[in-house]
């Protein structure tokens, strides 16, 4: 019998199928040359939670252990190993994967088989049988960068996060790469607060053919021959004074210029290409595409989705050939090979694909969950469509003069749609009549058009991403646990689709700002991950990189927590304690400001802040004097209680909205399905478009 060991079971359970291996339970026989596909679980050792877990002194040595939670898997895994004849280590093919496949074979080398490692971009039949064919060793270089990775955030971690104790507040904690990420999140809050809009005018006019036929709009570009100051007239009284001139005057057409313009089609995606993307257009989170990605790798539908190459493998390139030319015609297909962008980018590795264009997204729609559905269509498409000629749109452009004013007009119509056809964008159209140079117009109508500059936005998911990647923050594995890391930590919270940062971001933020800039210097961090890269391919031995970077450091952070005076010290009110009378003191937690009581341990009264409740304006239905407000846990998770607390107890997970139930009188909440009742006694619903009993 030989083992096979991954990471999932729904990789396991794919990759039997290929090979036809029975699930060990219903197997009557271990021994010949048939296959067993294991799952591990993920990472099967890690460094301790409760201390440091690295010998510094050492060479910086970790100290691994097998988690409690994985001890059951990793006796099974022993038990099977031990009587196979072969192991293979099928883990992913990046640093993560070869590192888990790693402390397997650590694990594992009591057994008196075989080890060795195969790897593999899809999880074809045909790529799980060219694996088997070509197994070859665990490439130490890749496990020492993802574990010269895992040693400098634990330090990084466990030596600065006290600092944030004792100034700020109790358990929070500092990220190598986190940090910098909040940097960015912080500063441009901070420019939005600065940003004070500004009035200014566009003029547009109506213009109509001599006879009537048709009209269109063109916009006011030049005065005197003069272009208009960017981005528009900023005195009221010289646009009046111009709306009052256009009437006197006579239009024309001064010019008219047509010509073809393409439109390029964009390349496969990489993993922030791809996390943009689903951002953007289907408001996935960061988090939800790659667990989405993950289920589409691990059922053989997408290659691998953590790769920053736009590669495409010459088979899926002669596969896509024949799709388009069968499915649209020969003029649609044009052979583009990418280049990836990206420094020190794994060319070896490819761009998301679908492992076959024969898998239309249509045709497996009821196979798949919604949002697996979804992803799978775009990656389908945006790799499809990267094979695809231009679209071909007809622009005009118009000048029109009337006296020492020039408008402009255009008209953008699509002639090919190229790409188009199969992964549409908005591109918005506009049409003009039929015009000549020197025909003269009417002028219809006149319009001035206020607006306000626009500041800059908070960063979306997308838009965070997006500059990471720009500044050489993170790679494809981490951006995730980058964003995913500062909403746990209550650093950012998310509104709509934008990340805002919380007062204890801020705090944060500034403390490391002030004391540790080059923990969160885009630069610094940059160069980090270029040599974290170096230990990947060998050229950097990764105990001198953890050791230039920590000696320093550690001693700066140990001179600094004697001199950074503490940030947030308890502040008195005027408010007394309703359980213990004692005055009440505002503290700083985690999660922001608090009310506590003075007389803590004895006491354990706290309360939130009004500053950081925020009130859904709904008298409390229970007590009818409080309001009901939105609160935090503990743990961070969000619920509604009345604003009395404790003389009132109310409290619900679900928001609830200004209305009462028709059947019990009981006040109604919001969910994602609808509106229900609050009781759990009542069954009433809602849908967004019925009433339901």
């Amino acid at each position: 019998m030989k083992l096979i060991i991954v990471e999932s079971p729904t990789k396991a359970k794919t990759i039997s199928n290929f090979l036809k291996a029975e699930p060990r339970s219903e197997r009557s026989s271990t021994t010949g040359d048939d296959f067993v596909v294991e799952s591990c679980n993920g990472h099967v050792r890690d460094l301790p939670k409760s201390r440091l877990g690295i010998d510094v002194e050492n060479n910086f040595q970790p100290e691994y252990i097998i988690p409690v939670k994985k001890k059951k898997a990793v006796n099974n895994l022993k038990k099977v190993a031990a009587g196979a004849s072969e192991i293979y280590l099928a883990t992913d093919e990046d640093r993560e994967g070869e590192s888990i496949a790693w402390h397997l074979d650590q694990i594992l080398t009591d057994s008196k088989s075989s080890t060795t490692r195969i790897a593999f971009h899809e999880i074809t039949e045909e790529a799980i049988k060219e694996a088997l064919k070509n197994p070859r060793e665990i490439d130490l270089n890749l496990v020492n960068a993802q574990q010269a990775r895992r040693v400098l955030d634990r330090l990084v971690g466990y030596t600065l996060s006290p600092v944030l104790w004792e100034k700020i507040a109790k358990k929070l904690s500092a990220g190598r790469v986190q940090s910098p990420a909040l940097r960015l999140i912080v500063e441009r809050e901070r420019e939005i607060g600065k940003f004070k809009p500004e009035k200014y005018w566009t003029i547009e006019v109506l213009l109509e053919k001599k006879d009537r036929a048709s009209n269109f709009k063109a916009e006011l570009t030049k005065i005197k021959e003069q272009p208009l100051p960017k981005p528009g007239l900023k005195n009221k009284k010289e646009v009046e004074e111009i709306v009052k001139n256009l009437k006197k005057e006579k239009f024309f057409v001064s010019s008219l210029i047509k010509k073809d313009v393409s439109r390029t089609s964009s390349p496969p995606f990489t993993t922030s290409t791809l996390q943009q993307e689903a951002n953007n257009k289907l408001s996935f989170s960061a988090r939800q595409t790659m667990y989405l990605a993950q289920k589409l790798y691990e059922t053989g539908l997408i290659t691998y989705m953590r790769t920053d190459s736009l590669n495409l493998s010459e088979k899926f390139l002669a596969e896509a050939s024949n799709f388009i030319e069968k499915e649209f015609g020969k003029n649609y297909h044009e052979a583009t090979r990418y280049k990836t962008k990206t420094i020190r980018a794994q060319e070896a590795h490819e761009a998301i694909r679908p492992t076959s264009v024969f898998k239309k997204p249509e045709e497996l729609k009821d196979k798949m969950e919604k949002g697996q559905f979804k992803l799978y269509k775009l990656i389908f498409q945006r790799a499809i469509g990267s094979q695809m000629t231009n679209a071909i749109f007809e622009r005009a452009d118009c000048e029109i003069s009337a006296g020492h004013y020039l408008f402009k007009a255009f008209g953008l119509s699509l002639k090919f749609p190229g790409w188009l056809i199969l992964y549409p964008e908005k591109q918005k159209e506009e049409s003009l009549p039929s015009l000549e140079e020197k025909e003269e117009l009417n002028l219809s109508k006149t319009e001035t058009i206020e607006h306000l500059t626009q500041g800059p936005s908070r960063f979306s998911e997308a838009s965070l991403i997006k500059t990471l990647e720009s500044l050489g923050i993170g790679r494809p594995s981490t951006y995730v646990p980058i964003i995913e890391t500062l909403k746990e930590r209550n650093y950012v919270t998310r509104e709509a689709r934008y990340l805002k940062p919380t007062e204890i971001g801020f705090l944060v933020s500034d403390l490391l700002s002030r004391h540790f800039p080059e923990i969160v210097d885009y630069q610094f961090t940059a160069q980090m991950e270029e040599n974290l890269d170096k230990i990947a391919i060998g050229e950097t031995d990764w105990v001198s990189l953890v050791k230039n970077f920590y000696l320093p450091f550690k001693e700066k952070v140990d001179k600094k927590g004697k001199e950074i005076e503490k940030n947030f010290a308890p502040q008195e009110t005027k408010k007394v304690c309703p359980k213990c009378g004692k005055p009440l003191i505002i503290k700083m937690s985690r999660f922001g400001k608090f009310l506590a009581c003075s007389g803590f341990p004895l006491c354990r009264f706290t309360q939130s802040l009004e500053e950081n409740n925020n009130s859904l304006k709904i008298k409390c239905p229970k007590c009818q004097k409080g309001e009901i407000v939105k609160k935090r846990t503990k743990k961070g998770r969000f619920f509604y209680a009345c604003n009395t607390w404790p003389l009132c107890d109310f409290a619900l997970w679900d928001e609830p909205i200004n209305e009462f139930c028709p059947k019990c009188s009981s006040i109604l909440v919001k969910t994602k399905k609808g509106v229900k009742c609050s009781s759990k006694e009542c069954r009433y619903f809602q849908s967004p478009d019925e009433k339901l009993e």
